[in-house]
């Protein structure tokens, strides 16, 4: 009987000890950069003229993967034009393959476009969860070629609504939430993930801040991680009218961030820059600048525990 007893406290600290040393779900960062990646079709100037020659000078479309070694599952935040690059970097973060779903932000072609490769011309997936809200739902069900992923059953559309979480499983919830953008063809969201008592939000584009009803500084004080736009550095950036694009631009958004404590601006990491953001461009003054204030720059194959 002391033998059994001797057996049963051993395996139940055993099993104790294998829980307490279960490894926590993490980000993967897939990509930092605007629609149309780094460099971008068409321009030759000296932003992206060292991105074509050099390939390690390189950027992939902005995207975050969310993994769960425990359940061995993973989601994709946007579908881009880089998805089979991000596809092949995420197993090799994550050691997991297939895919489990992903969750849309919006229309617009760096954001979506990739969900052509789970058709039948390339991966033939089948049902894969695509998370989006009714417009951007009704967006692809209405729209070739994008409507026959959805007839043929390569993807299955699972519809999100403003601030109510999705639980993917005990330990992580997905929440989206409203933001003001252009939207032309459905509205913009951005997302909070919650994964042991820690959260990570993540707002790829969205207008200037103070268009939005919900306080940045406030929000960020109440995560753990803020991945936010920063598609423009400063105004003048392009040799246009900015304020039809209206972004915030990096240099706003650390004036306001700059009330923040030393430790909530380093929750900030920058994400999803131009092809003409200097942010982009090793060791430049912007980089300098933004990492001398307390702030974080995303960067490819990043991981972020929970």
């Amino acid at each position: 009987m002391r033998v059994v007893l001797i057996i049963i406290i051993l395996a139940t600290l055993a099993c104790s000890k294998t829980m307490k040393n279960e490894p926590n779900p993490y980000i993967v960062v897939l990509g930092v950069a605007q629609d149309g990646g780094y460099p971008q079709a068409g321009c030759n100037k000296d932003c992206c003229k060292d991105a074509w020659k050099d390939p390690s000078k390189r950027k992939k479309v902005s995207c975050l993967a969310l993994v769960d070694p425990i359940s061995k599952k993973q989601w994709i935040f946007d579908a881009t034009p880089d998805i089979k690059f991000q596809l092949q970097l995420l197993e090799k973060k994550s050691g997991i393959n297939p895919l489990n779903g992903v969750f849309l932000t919006h229309a617009h072609m760096g954001h979506y476009t990739g969900l052509m490769h789970f058709g039948r011309e390339v991966m033939g997936c089948n049902n894969l969860p695509v998370y989006c809200m009714i417009k951007m739902q009704n967006f692809i069900k209405t729209n070739a070629p994008w409507d026959q992923l959805v007839k043929i059953k390569n993807i299955e559309l699972k519809l999100l609504e403003n601030d109510s979480a999705i639980k993917l499983n005990q330990r992580i919830s997905v929440t989206p939430f409203l933001v003001p953008h252009r939207d032309e063809y459905s509205e913009t969201v951005g997302y909070k993930i919650k994964a042991n008592n820690k959260s990570l939000i993540f707002i790829p584009d969205i207008d200037k801040w103070e268009q939005w009803e919900v306080s940045i500084t406030k929000l960020i004080k109440q995560v753990d991680y803020a991945f936010l736009d920063a598609t423009f550095y400063k105004d003048g950036e392009l040799q246009r009218d900015m304020s039809g694009i209206p972004h915030p631009f990096v240099e706003e958004s650390m004036e306001l961030f700059s009330e923040l404590s030393k430790k909530d601006r380093a929750k900030v990491h920058f994400i999803h820059y131009n092809h003409t953001n200097p942010l982009l461009q090793e060791r430049s003054n912007a980089q300098k600048e933004v990492t001398k204030k307390g702030f974080n720059l995303a960067r490819e194959g990043q991981i972020i525990k929970f």
